[in-house]
C-alpha cells in the first residue's frame, strides 16, 4: 500500500519524490533533515508500497526506548491503527508486532541480535538508521554488520541514514560516496542568550533560576537540558516551590514509560509545563508546546578506561552540533528563544561534533557479537569510526576471563552467553547460577546492577540490602517506587528462565560468588592495616567509606566502583567466602616489568588475577620472556619509560602532518598510543641489555623510531617534511609541525627574511609554512601565511612600530629586495 504522503504538511514531503527515485537505483542513500521535518514518521510510511520493497518489510533503528516507542505509536495514529499492526516495536523485554507488521522501529542492539538470528535478513527490504548523529556504540556495530551484509550477501538490501547535525560529506566518504540529500524543513528562528559559564556544582539552582526568569518574560512550554536525574530532581524540587502555576515534569529513560508520555503530551488542563530532561530529548521526540529552551550545556556519559577495566561517569561539556540540537526545540512550532548557561567564548570552542560511543566505552558486547560473526579483530569490517584497538583487546581479554573466548575462539560457552540479551558479565552470572541452583538470587541481582541504585545515599555499600529490600517490595505489593523498574527487569529475567521469584533471606556469601562471576577482575581482599583498602584482582586499589558495615570484610566481591586517579571508591559490593574461589585460583608464571622496584622481577605465584597468595623467586628467566615482559610494559608505561623528548615529538608531528596532507600515501600512525601498543615491531632488537628503568632512557628513541621506517620513507620524510629550512641570511630555522596537519610554523627575525619574496612551503611546495616574523629581540611582531601580501600591506604598518623601538637597525622600503641579515646591519 501506499501512504498518501503528500496531504500532510510535514516539510519532509518535498523531498519524498527524489528519496524514491534514488532508491530505485542505489542501495545506500543519506538524508540530512532539521528536527521536526518528519523524517523519522512520515519517511517510513512513505516507503511502503514502492516496487523495490515488495514483500520485504522496513526496519527503523532508534538510539532510545522511549523514541522507538513514541514513533512507532505516531506512524501508527497517522495510519488510524493501533501499534502492532503495521508499525511495531522491538524493545529490550518489550515487542508489539504482529504477522501483519511492515514497520519495525527497534532498538539499536535488537537489530544486532536480529542480524545475528538471520545472517542474511531476507525479510528485510531497507534499514533506516535515524538519528546517526548520535554515534551510539550499537548503531555503529549494526552499520558495520549491514553494510558486510550488502557487500557480500544482500546488495539488494537499502540502507537509509538519517541526521539533523552530522557531517554530511564526510559521512558519504566514509559510506562509498553514498548520494546526500537535504530536507530544509520548517525551523522558525531561534533567539539565543548566552547567560555566561557557570559552576557545574551549581548546575541545578542556576539552572532553576533561568528557567524561573524565562517563565516570567516568555510565553510557552519550557524544556530544560540538565545532566542526569540528580540535577533533574534538585531543579525539579526548587520549581515545584517557585513555579506552583505550572506542571512540572522530569524525562529521563528509568522512568516508566507512561510517566515519559506525561512529559511529552500537552498538559489535559492546558497548564504551562516546564519539562527536566536529559539528552533523552535531544533529538527524534517532539515535546509540544515548547517554545522556551534552557540549555545547562552538559551532558552525562558513561567513558571507559582500557587499563582499569573499568567504566567512570563524567559530566561533560556537549559539542556545538548537540547545543545547536536542543536549541532547534524551541523552534519546531513557532518563534522560540533558548538561553545557554555558558558564554559566546566558551561556545566557540566547544567540540564541533560529539566524539562517538565507540571511542570511550566498554566493548565487551561488541567483541562478543564479532566473535558470534566468526571476526577476532575489527580491521576484518568497514567502521564509520573504528573501535580502539586498545579497548578491544581489553574486551577480548574480558571475554577470556568469562570463559567465552580460548585460544582465539568463541567457546559453547561463550555462544550461551551470545544468547542472552544482556552484557556477557551478567549472561555468565546466569548461567554460573544455573548450575549451582542460584538463579532467582542471580535475576534479582541482575536487575539490581543494571539499574540504578535504589537505596538512598550513604545506605552502605552492601549489595545484598538492595536485594532484601527488592524482595520486601514483592511481599509489600509494591509500595516502594524505587524498586518498581528493578522488579520488572527481574521479572523479565525470571520469563527467560521460567522460574518463580525467590523472597526468603538471602546468604551474603551466595550473592558474593555470583559477583566474582560476573566481575572476576574485581575480587577484592582487604590490605594490611585495617584502613577500608582493598586490593582488587585487577591490580588496583580501591576503599570503603570507613565507618561502612563491609569496610574491615578479609573479602569483597565488588560490583559498582568508580575509576578515579589513584584510589578507586566502591559502591556495592558483597561478602565473599575465600573457599568459594577454590576453582579461580591460578598457578601463574609472573616474569614482569616493575618500574618502582627497579626492573625485571620473577617470580611463581598463586593468584587469584593481581591478587597474590604465595610466590616463589625464579631465578633464570628466557630471553623471550624477558623481552615480553618488557614490552608489555612498554605498553602501559612507555610514556615515562622512554625518552619521548622534543625531537621525537617533533619527528612524529611531521609524519602526521604527512598522513593528513598526502592520505593516499599510506603514512603509517606514529602516535604515541600506536607505537606503545605496537612497540614490539619497532624497539625489540634494542631491549637485548635492557635491565633496569635508567637502560629504557637511555636508548636513542629518535634514531629507533626513524630507521624503523622503510628507506623510501626516510628519504621522503627528510624531502617533504624538513626539520629546518633555509632563509635568504643564510640560517636553518627549525621549523615547528602540530599532529593535526596544521601549517608548520617558521619562526624566524623579519630580517633574516628580506629578499624572499614569497612564503616558503614544504610537502612539494603544496603546504605553506605559517611564519612567525620576529623582532630584533626575538618579539612576534606578524604571524602570516603569504609573505607577499605582508611585504605589499602591513609591513609599512609594521616598519613604522619597529623603526621606534630598534632604531639602529635598517628598514628598508623594499624589503623583498634588500640582502638579508642574521645579525645587526647599521644604517
Amino acid at each position: 500500500m501506499a501512504f498518501p504522503y503528500h496531504q500532510t504538511n510535514l516539510p519532509v514531503k518535498d523531498i519524498i519524490p527524489e528519496v524514491h527515485q534514488v532508491l530505485e537505483n542505489q542501495n545506500t542513500l543519506i538524508l540530512k533533515a532539521p528536527p521536526g521535518a518528519g523524517k523519522s514518521t512520515l519517511l517510513p510510511l512513505a516507503l511502503l508500497g514502492q516496487k523495490w520493497l515488495g514483500d520485504q518489510k522496513i526496519l527503523m533503528l532508534e538510539p532510545r526506548r522511549l523514541a522507538a516507542k513514541s514513533i512507532a505509536e505516531r506512524m501508527s495514529d497517522m495510519l488510524g491503527e493501533k501499534v502492532g499492526n503495521t508499525v511495531g516495536y522491538r524493545v529490550r523485554f518489550d515487542t508489539k508486532i504482529s504477522d501483519k507488521t511492515k514497520i519495525e522501529v527497534v532498538t539499536e542492539g535488537i537489530l544486532t541480535r536480529m542480524i545475528h538470528h538471520d545472517n542474511t535478513l531476507e525479510d528485510v527490504g531497507i534499514i533506516i538508521f535515524d538519528e546517526f548523529h548520535e554515534r551510539s556504540i550499537h548503531a555503529d556495530v549494526a552499520m558495520a554488520l549491514s553494510r558486510e551484509i550488502q557487500k557480500v550477501i544482500r546488495e539488494d538490501l537499502r540502507i537509509l541514514v538519517m541526521s539533523a547535525t552530522m557531517d554530511m560529506p564526510q559521512l558519504s566518504l566514509m559510506l562509498d560516496q553514498a548520494p546526500i540529500i537535504e530536507s530544509k524543513g520548517k525551523m522558525y528562528p531561534v533567539d539565543i542568550n548566552y547567560v555566561g559559564d557557570i559552576d557545574r556544582y551549581l548546575i541545578p539552582e542556576l539552572t532553576a533560576k533561568t528557567v524561573i526568569d524565562a517563565a516570567k518574560k516568555h510565553d510557552g512550554d519550557i524544556l530544560c537540558f540538565l545532566p542526569g536525574q540528580g540535577e533533574i530532581r534538585k531543579c525539579e524540587e526548587i520549581l515545584r516551590g517557585a513555579l506552583r502555576e505550572f506542571s512540572i515534569h522530569p524525562l529521563y529513560g528509568q522512568l516508566p514509560f507512561h510517566v515519559q508520555q506525561k512529559a511529552i503530551f500537552p498538559h489535559p488542563q492546558g497548564k504551562r509545563k516546564v519539562v527536566l530532561a536529559t539528552n533523552i530529548a535531544e533529538t527524534s521526540l517532539t515535546i509540544e508546546g515548547v517554545k522556551i529552551v534552557v540549555d545547562s550545556g552538559f551532558t552525562r556519559t558513561q567513558v571507559f578506561d582500557a587499563n582499569s577495566g573499568l567504566s567512570k561517569l563524567t559530566t561533560e561539556q556537549i559539542s556545538e552540533d548537540a547545543a545547536d540540537q536542543r536549541s532547534g526545540r524551541a523552534g519546531r512550532l513557532s518563534e522560540g528563544v533558548c538561553y545557554r548557561l555558558w558564554s559566546l567564548s566558551t561556545h566557540q570552542k566547544l567540540d564541533k561534533e560529539r566524539t562517538p560511543e565507540i571511542e570511550k566505552a566498554d566493548l565487551t558486547s561488541l567483541a562478543l557479537d564479532m566473535a558470534e560473526w566468526g571476526i577476532t579483530s575489527p580491521t576484518s569490517l568497514e567502521w564509520v569510526t573504528p573501535p580502539p584497538n586498545g579497548h578491544f583487546l581489553q574486551a577480548m581479554d574480558t571475554l577470556e576471563q568469562l570463559e567465552a573466548f580460548e585460544d582465539g575462539l568463541l567457546t559453547d560457552h561463550g555462544k550461551e552467553i551470545h544468547k542472552l540479551p544482556c552484557h556477557p558479565r551478567i549472561a555468565h552470572m546466569l548461567l554460573y547460577a544455573e548450575e549451582e541452583d542460584l538463579l532467582a538470587l542471580a535475576c534479582d541481582l541482575a536487575a539490581i546492577l543494571e539499574e540504578r541504585d535504589p537505596l538512598p545515599n550513604n545506605s552502605g555499600i552492601d549489595i545484598n540490602l538492595r536485594i532484601e529490600a527488592l524482595r520486601r517490595f514483592r511481599t509489600d505489593s509494591g509500595k516502594n517506587k524505587r524498586f518498581r523498574n528493578i522488579e520488572k527487569v527481574a521479572n523479565q529475567y525470571r520469563r527467560l528462565f521460567d522460574i518463580d521469584a525467590d523472597n526468603s533471606g538471602v546468604d551474603d556469601f551466595e550473592t558474593g560468588v555470583l559477583l566474582a562471576h560476573a566481575y572476576p577482575e574485581r575480587i577484592a581482599c582487604s590490605k594490611p592495616g585495617n584502613n577500608a583498602q582493598f586490593q582488587l584482582a585487577n591490580g588496583k586499589i580501591a576503599m570503603a567509606g570507613h565507618k561502612d558495615d563491609l569496610a574491615y570484610e578479609q573479602w569483597l566481591a565488588v560490583a559498582h566502583i568508580d575509576a578515579r586517579e589513584g584510589m578507586g571508591k566502591i559502591f556495592m559490593a558483597s561478602p565473599l567466602d575465600p573457599k568459594d574461589l577454590a576453582t579461580m585460583v591460578k598457578e601463574k608464571e609472573m616474569i614482569e616489568w616493575d618500574t618502582d622496584d627497579g626492573g625485571l622481577i620473577a617470580t611463581k605465584d598463586l593468584r587469584i588475577g593481581s591478587i597474590v597468595l604465595k610466590s616463589t623467586p625464579i631465578q633464570s628467566i628466557s630471553e623471550e620472556a624477558k623481552l615480553n615482559a618488557i614490552t608489555d610494559a612498554i605498553k602501559k608505561e612507555g610514556r615515562q619509560l622512554l625518552d619521548f623528548n622534543e625531537e621525537v615529538t617533533q619527528w612524529q608531528a611531521r609524519i602526521a602532518s604527512l598522513r593528513k596532507w598526502n592520505p593516499k600515501e599510506e603514512w603509517p600512525d606514529c602516535s604515541t598510543p600506536h607505537l606503545l601498543l605496537n612497540n614490539k615491531q619497532w624497539i625489540t632488537p634494542y631491549l637485548k641489555d635492557v635491565k633496569k628503568p635508567q637502560d629504557l632512557k637511555k636508548l636513542k628513541l629518535i634514531d629507533i623510531l626513524h630507521h624503523s621506517l622503510e628507506w623510501d620513507k626516510q628519504e621522503a620524510l627528510n624531502t617533504l617534511a624538513p626539520i629546518k629550512i633555509k632563509v635568504p641570511s643564510g640560517s636553518q630555522i627549525k621549523l615547528k609541525y602540530s599532529d593535526n596537519g596544521a601549517p608548520p610554523i617558521l619562526a624566524v627575525r623579519l630580517q633574516e627574511c628580506f629578499g624572499l619574496a614569497e612564503t616558503p612551503s614544504v610537502n612539494n611546495c603544496k603546504q605553506n609554512v605559517l611564519m612567525h616574523l620576529l623582532s630584533p629581540g626575538f618579539k612576534p611582531v606578524q604571524i602570516t601565511s603569504d609573505l607577499k601580501s605582508f611585504w605589499d600591506n602591513t609591513y609599512f604598518e609594521v616598519k613604522k612600530e619597529l623603526k621606534r623601538r630598534y632604531p639602529k637597525h635598517a628598514w628598508p622600503e623594499k624589503p623583498w629586495e634588500e640582502e638579508a641579515v642574521r645579525g645587526v646591519k647599521r644604517k
